[in-house]
């Protein structure tokens, strides 16, 4: 029997209804917002994940699923959303025509990596990006985005936050940084040192316990932050104070990509056990720049579908639209006439299989119909469809021609 592969799983069952109800809610949220949706290809040129993502992130470096394609392309499954929405905006010179750019996008995502729970080798993210606004307020935006997305979802949270300054301030920092590395020796992982070569900052990040361990001590990039890398924190903090967002410093998230500067920010649950992270983002300014465009400020996040799926809370079920059913085979052709005209303004499931009242009844109640409509001998005697409201408990016999009316 052939199976879904390791890490790639079916969306069925109760899961659908959690999927949907997330996307619906998370894009009505986004919508408020002003932002609009974009959709990018699955697969994209894997030069632009090298680019954008960084050679230093496990992503590129051991995550990917990549293959040369029969156009002798190297081409990847995208592992995140951010690059390919930049790519998009640069290829339909969006960065050309100056302005506000807001978009948001969900789908699936793919990285080659160990299953495990909350985390899949075949993801969904929903993700945001804006373009063209430099101002912090904009960094805040996001956050209190994620906050009225979670919050509508009922999944309690932890911020953590975070600044990673500049081109202005980054340069001395990580000469500081790699010189307090080079001070570990030998007893850094093996990770650590090929960061330490490719984007140092990394390292803050590393997995390994005896590598936290050692960076205890380390310099701090808040610490070290320029005049106006620390103004734009403050204000930020100052934001979220005000709209009573609670928060806690963490001056060890730099976040996975390397495209990140200034505001980082990572929403965390304590219910999900060590894979808390469900939501982060940040700043990147330089990235459209990187993968050259017309430099433009950007600032955006994502958030892993599957991570929050059973910590969504969801409302209470509601009884809505039809369940109609035949009681024998001459009824079918008006039961999917009366279904037809019901469909035009709700939802109309139809049991071809002519069953006994009882049967559609319980049919009904699996699909959580409002209202069960029923064709039988009698009623095609009378032209007529017998209708149960489900939710008030009554009954009444219906002509058709005031149905289809």
């Amino acid at each position: 029997m052939i199976q879904s592969l390791r890490g790639m799983n079916d969306i069925l069952s109760e899961d659908y209804e959690r999927f949907e109800y997330f996307i619906a809610t998370a894009s009505t949220i986004a919508k408020r917002y002003g932002f609009h949706y974009i959709e990018t290809p699955l697969l994209e040129e894997t030069a632009l994940f090298k680019r954008s993502v960084g050679e230093s992130s496990d992503i590129v470096g051991k995550e990917m699923y990549q293959f040369i394609d029969k156009g002798e392309n190297d081409v990847c499954l995208r592992p995140e959303g951010t690059a390919g929405v930049v790519r998009a905006f640069i290829q339909h010179k969006l960065d050309k025509k100056g302005g506000i750019h807001r978009f948001y996008y969900h789908g699936p995502m793919f990285r080659y990596e160990r299953p495990q729970k909350g985390r899949l080798r075949e993801f969904h993210q929903f993700g945001i990006e804006s373009f063209g606004v430099a101002s912090v307020y904009e960094d805040a935006l996001m956050i209190m985005m994620v906050s009225d997305i979670l919050t509508a979802l009922g999944i309690g949270y932890r911020l953590k936050l975070n600044s990673l300054g500049d081109q202005h301030c980054m340069p001395a920092y990580r000469e500081k940084l790699v010189s307090f590395i080079d001070s570990c020796g030998d007893a850094i992982c093996g990770d650590c040192e090929r960061r330490k070569l490719t984007n140092p900052i990394r390292v803050l990040d590393c997995k390994n316990e005896h590598c936290q361990s050692l960076y205890l001590n380390a310099p701090k990039l808040i610490d070290h932050l320029c005049e106006g890398c620390q103004s734009d924190f403050e204000t930020l903090k100052s934001i979220l104070d005000q709209h009573a967002i609670a928060y806690e410093i963490d001056t060890n998230l730099v976040r996975g990509l390397d495209y990140y500067s200034k505001t980082a920010f990572e929403f965390v649950s304590d219910n999900i056990g060590s894979q808390s992270a469900i939501a982060g983002g940040g700043r990147y300014d330089r990235l459209i720049e990187f993968l050259d465009g017309k430099p433009t400020p950007a600032v955006g996040f994502a958030l892993g579908i599957e991570r929050l799926m059973e910590l969504i809370v969801m409302p209470e079920s509601v009884r809505e639209g039809y369940y109609f059913g035949a009681m024998d085979e001459t009824a079918i052709k008006p039961i999917l006439l009366a279904a037809e005209k019901a469909r035009r303004n709700q939802k109309a499931v139809v049991e071809y299989k002519p069953r006994k009242l009882q049967d559609h009844l319980k049919g009904a109640d699996r699909i959580n119909a409002r209202y069960c409509a029923i064709i039988g001998e009698n009623e095609l005697n009378q032209n007529s469809i017998w209708v149960k409201d489900l939710v008030e408990k009554n009954e009444k016999l219906i002509p058709l021609n005031e149905f289809f009316a």
